[in-house]
């Protein structure tokens, strides 16, 4: 059953109704076609989980019944990857998808010393809509019931003053430190250079914020491909936690 995401004012749970409209009524009744009586899975992407029979399509929007809910619990092992814009809006489009599937739970994108694309704040507005889409969809897809954070763009420097992480983590291309850590119910914050990489410098001012440098192998990966292997490596991690909340 296909998942379908509503802000939270738009479900009642002591009426038993839901409200669906802009980009997700377009797509559920005019792409999908879904008729009053269809089923569908429903969730304000803060945990709630809602199967509803659509009562009634309008115009803009649609009414369901409520016919079960529940509330899914949040991950306990949380990772937050803060990726340089890249120069190819593209290829951070993809890292987008990708972690949003793979379970990342906050992605920040960075501005480092090396970041070649640093758009205007109008243009940061529009790209940030155009994510928050892409994420939403392949939240959808993968049936998250806990939608990523996404924040507005942030410099290296208010990236490594983040605090309220357990393990804060630089990969680096000269590092030889293999990444032995445990994430299991851990906070994890992960920083990916982008085109070019990270300056010595900021490695530095890195470590001496309290990142911890590791090793993503001998070959030099993109940094959308760097980004999907941090989020991957968390995930590869929990597949033997029998009681693992990610999947």
């Amino acid at each position: 059953m296909e998942l379908f995401y509503t802000s939270r004012e738009h479900i009642d749970i002591d009426a038993g109704r839901i409200v669906i409209d802009s980009d997700e009524f377009h797509h559920l009744a005019r792409v999908l076609r879904k008729q009053k009586g269809a089923v569908i899975l429903v969730t304000d992407g803060n945990g709630i989980r809602c199967e509803a029979r659509i009562s009634e399509v309008g115009k803009s929007s649609l009414e369901a019944e409520i016919l079960d809910h529940r509330l899914v619990g949040e991950p306990k092992t949380g990772v937050t990857v803060a990726l340089s814009m890249l120069k190819n809006p593209q290829r951070f489009e993809w890292f987008l998808e990708k972690a949003t599937e793979l379970g990342v739970s906050s992605i920040i994108p960075m501005i480092t010393a090396r970041t070649l694309a640093q758009p205007s704040k109008e243009r940061v507005q529009g790209r940030l809509k155009r994510w928050k889409t892409i994420v939403l969809s392949a939240a959808r897809q993968s049936k998250r019931y806990h939608l990523p954070a996404l924040s507005e763009p942030l410099t290296f420097a208010q990236v490594s003053a983040l605090e309220g992480y357990d393990l804060r983590l630089i990969p680096y291309e000269a590092s030889e430190e293999a990444p032995k850590v445990e994430f299991a119910g851990k906070k994890a914050l992960f920083m990916i250079g982008g085109e070019g990489g990270f300056t010595d410098s900021e490695v530095e001012k890195a470590k001496t914020a309290g990142f911890c440098e590791i090793s993503l192998g001998r070959t030099i990966l993109r940094a959308e491909t760097a980004g999907i292997f941090a989020v991957a490596l968390v995930r590869t991690r929990l597949l033997g936690e029998e009681r693992s909340e990610w999947f």
